[in-house]
Formats: C-alpha cells, sequence, structure tokens
C-alpha cells in the first residue's frame, strides 16, 4: 500500500504543534502557579493578606522550624517573597548615634543573608517606641526590590544588590515615625507620605525614580502609616488608601482624586482589604467599622457606604482580613471581631491571646493571627470563635513579632524585630 507523503507530513506538523501547544500550556500554568506563590509587597499579591496557596501549614511548634537567620539589624517589616529571595529592612545605630537603614536579601531554601545594603546613614529621626526606624515593609516586581524609610529616603535596588536610585522625600515629621509600604504598580512605585503636617502620596518611575504624579492630602495633625491598595472595580482601576480623616480612591496613573469617604474616627493606621465587591475599611482609634462600594465620585459618604457597625473600644494597627464570608480584626489588646462581611453583623468578640500589633493573613479559609509572643491562632471564621490551632515557636527572650506572617509554597515566614523564621519542611537540596 503507498504511503502518501504529504499527508505524513501534514500529520508530523500537526503533531508538532500540538506539542507546542502543550508545552506553552504546561509553561503558562506553572507561571501562574508560581506567581500565585510569590509575596511581592505588604500583604501579599492583591494586598488584602489573601493567600491562593493550598498548601500553608495550620499546625506547628518549635520542631518544625526549618531555618533561623539573626538580622543585622532590627525593624518590622514583613518578609517580601520573590522566587528564592526574601527581602527585609533593618536599623542599627552606629557608634556616632547616627542611623544606618539597611536592606536584606535571603535565601529563602537555606536562611542564609545573599547580600545586604547601607541604603542610608543619618541623624536619627523621632519615632515610638512600637515603630523604629524600619517598619515599611519592601516592594519588587522581580527586577528591582524598593525599601522606604521614611527620612531615610526611597531606595531601588536590582536583584543582586546593587543600587539604581534613590530619592529623599522629605523629613516627614511626626512623633509616631513612619511604616507605609511602597506598592508598586505598573512601572511606578508609589508611596505614601502623610505626615504631621504636609503631606502627600507620590509616584516615582520605577527606572529613574523621577516624579511621574504627586498629589496633596493636605494638613494632617500627625504621621500616617497606611500603605495604598490597588484594585479594580471593572471599569478603572482605583486606588485606595486609609487615612486620617476617611478613605480616599485616586487614579493611579495621574494621582486624581476620584472619590473621598469621610471616616467615622482618626488615625486611619490599618489599610482597607477588597472582596471584588466592596472595601473594608477600619479606623485606628475607636470608631466604626464599615464597607462601602468603590467606582463612586466626589463626597460618597452618603452614597456608597454598604454598612456599618459600631466599634468602641481598643485601637487598632492591624488591617483587617477576609475569609469565610467573615470580616475579621483585631486590635492591640489582643480582642478580636468577627463580622458578617455581608451584612455587617457582629458575629463575636472575644480576647485571642496577647497583645496583636500585626495583620492577620488568610489561607484555605482561615484567619491566622501571630500575636507579639509569636504565638500564632489559626481561626475558623463562623458565628462562634473557632481556634483550630494555637502555634508557638518558643523565641528567645525579648524578640517580639509586630510584623505579618507570610506563606510562600507550603511555608510561613514568621519576622520578630531580630530574626526571620521559617515555619514548614525544608526545602530539598
Amino acid at each position: 500500500m503507498p504511503i502518501d507523503i504529504h499527508a505524513s507530513n501534514r500529520a508530523a506538523r500537526m503533531l508538532g504543534r500540538l506539542l507546542l501547544l502543550l508545552l506553552a500550556c504546561s509553561q503558562m500554568l506553572q507561571t501562574s502557579l508560581r506567581a500565585e506563590t510569590r509575596w511581592p509587597g505588604f500583604r501579599g499579591p492583591q494586598g488584602t493578606g489573601q493567600s491562593a496557596d493550598d498548601n500553608v501549614p495550620v499546625k506547628w511548634g518549635p520542631g518544625d522550624i526549618a531555618w533561623r537567620t539573626e538580622l543585622n539589624g532590627q525593624g518590622h517589616s514583613s518578609p517580601c517573597v520573590w522566587d528564592d529571595n526574601i527581602f527585609l529592612t533593618g536599623a542599627r545605630k552606629t557608634e556616632s548615634e547616627q542611623v544606618e537603614r539597611l536592606i536584606f536579601c535571603l535565601d529563602r531554601n537555606t536562611g542564609a543573608v545573599v547580600w545586604q545594603q547601607v541604603a542610608s546613614v543619618g541623624k536619627a529621626e523621632v519615632t515610638h517606641r512600637m515603630n523604629g526606624f524600619a517598619s515599611a515593609t519592601c516592594a519588587t516586581d522581580g527586577q528591582r526590590v524598593v525599601a522606604f524609610f521614611g527620612h531615610g529616603g526611597i531606595h531601588t535596588y536590582d536583584m543582586h544588590g546593587k543600587k539604581l536610585w534613590s530619592r529623599d522625600l522629605g523629613t516627614l515629621p511626626g512623633a509616631w515615625g513612619t511604616a507605609a509600604s511602597p506598592l508598586i504598580v505598573d512601572d511606578k512605585v508609589i508611596q505614601n507620605c502623610d505626615a504631621q503636617g504636609e503631606s502627600f502620596v507620590i509616584a516615582l518611575d520605577m527606572k529613574t525614580g523621577e516624579t511621574v504624579w504627586k498629589t496633596g492630602r493636605g494638613q494632617m495633625p500627625r504621621g500616617g502609616w497606611s500603605t495604598p491598595l490597588l484594585i479594580d472595580v471593572g471599569s478603572r482601576r482605583e486606588l485606595i488608601l486609609n487615612g486620617e480623616y476617611g478613605v480616599h480612591g485616586y487614579d493611579p496613573d495621574t494621582g486624581k482624586e476620584l472619590w473621598f469617604c469621610k471616616g467615622f474616627n482618626g488615625r486611619g493606621t490599618p489599610s482597607p482589604t477588597f472582596d471584588r465587591q466592596r472595601l473594608f475599611v477600619v479606623s485606628s482609634k475607636p470608631g466604626d467599622t464599615f464597607a462601602l462600594r468603590p467606582g463612586g465620585s466626589g463626597n460618597v459618604r452618603e452614597t456608597r457606604i454598604v454598612w456599618h457597625t459600631p466599634r468602641s473600644s481598643g485601637r487598632n494597627l492591624s488591617s483587617p482580613v477576609l475569609a469565610g464570608g467573615c470580616l475579621l480584626t483585631a486590635n492591640m489588646s489582643g480582642i478580636g471581631v468577627c463580622y458578617d462581611a455581608l451584612t455587617g453583623k457582629e458575629h463575636w468578640t472575644a480576647r485571642l491571646e496577647g497583645s496583636l500589633t500585626a495583620s492577620p493573613m488568610a489561607a484555605g479559609g482561615l484567619a491566622y493571627f501571630q500575636n507579639e509572643a509569636g504565638t500564632t491562632l489559626v481561626i475558623r471564621p463562623g458565628k462562634d470563635l473557632d481556634v483550630i490551632a494555637r502555634n508557638h515557636i518558643e523565641p528567645p527572650e525579648g524578640e517580639i513579632f509586630r510584623s505579618s506572617p507570610v506563606p510562600s509554597e507550603g511555608q510561613i515566614f514568621c519576622r520578630s524585630n531580630r530574626a526571620l523564621y521559617c515555619i514548614g519542611k525544608r526545602a530539598a537540596p
């Protein structure tokens, strides 16, 4: 029987195309899965403390510490993870009583310090004892990493530790220091510069550090510590920023103010969170917790608020988190509150444990709250408090945990003021 060579060639070409298509799909899937495990800035990929990792540890103890790395400088910035790199900031006093601001890159597999750089050296500014000089979390796009130190400036490095540019953004005065983290949007890095006095939010070119836009936020009676949040409302993107007087929506491309919603009390320290339809906002001082619909214009206090529920006591430094259809918050005294995210109804209020200043994170429908002693409560959200795990790692005396725990590829990274811990199985060689 004769062989149709042309048909065979066509079949071979079709098979080749199919294999290439399957390979491309496989690479895209691997890239997508890998990207979900990256934690490129404060509160993760979406800025909401949500993890797509379905393998985050729930129960652990001292025996589950894969490694612990003592840092050559103290701080409260959370880990920023990109593939095998973990970025952190720290600060230390010199013999001449100046402050060195540092940025570290650690190997996620071993905890070894790959590189560290002194970003700036200068006179120590006024700050609060609970804050310090290195509280803002780094941000990265996989090519560059940005670190903000308030009075110590904003600095950008490549992934190998080479400094690319630095900017002095002013003294940013205030009795409590600075802590707002940078946010990378497209080819810009956006920084909240609320301070005691004239305040602003600014966008800088990621390659050069030059100003793209700068928007004034008026005179503030004290500093500001909220990190911007980028959301997509369908017809446009909005840059959300909580503050002393309430929450603003800005155009991330131009800095133009789109809308403003007056808050129910001052000190908008916590960053809002988002469920693709509603923003959830908590003030730092006692005052209503509320949900609003973004996408408005002008003053939206009377037109866009979905619900608001009174919150009568305690100070909140940590940001809220969504899990299992609930909104969960905790104040500095360790009082946790669980709300129905749809209606704002309060399900429960309970004392969790210890002092809580780190922002919680969520994974697998569970909420993770780490207190200042390093103990992490894992809570199943619902109408009643359900603590399914209490995890303690027995840190050395004097260590304080005020940075948010970060999940990545089946591990959790916990940072104290002095060290970084990796919880979970040690990576294979």
